[in-house]
């Protein structure tokens, strides 16, 4: 029996641009096998789109609320979405 996939949309608050986050979140999100996309917003905030296991969304999750050094997370809004198009997990271009 295959596992449950989720996909969630997060979109992280914070001081969590110009720290290395999108390469935190990349490294941890190929890490447990996710599919999906990290940006940054012209807000300030960090978006992610990710896409696996219902395990593995959720451990990115934790991830993202934690942050890499020199971070500070303020908030993750989490939001159900359809998974990507493409496989992998990439950085996009900031928007």
């Amino acid at each position: 029996m295959s596992e449950e996939v989720t996909t969630l949309r997060l979109r992280i608050e914070g001081q969590v641009q110009a720290v290395g986050y999108r390469n935190f979140v990349i490294a941890e999100a190929r890490k447990l096998g996710l599919d999906g996309w990290v940006r940054n917003r012209s807000d300030g905030t960090v978006e992610v789109l990710c896409s696996g296991t219902t395990k593995a969304v959720e451990g990115l999750v934790a991830q993202c609320m934690r942050g890499p050094a020199g971070s500070r997370v303020g908030n993750v809004e989490l939001h159900r979405a359809d998974p990507p198009a493409e496989k992998g997990f990439n950085r996009r271009p900031s928007l």
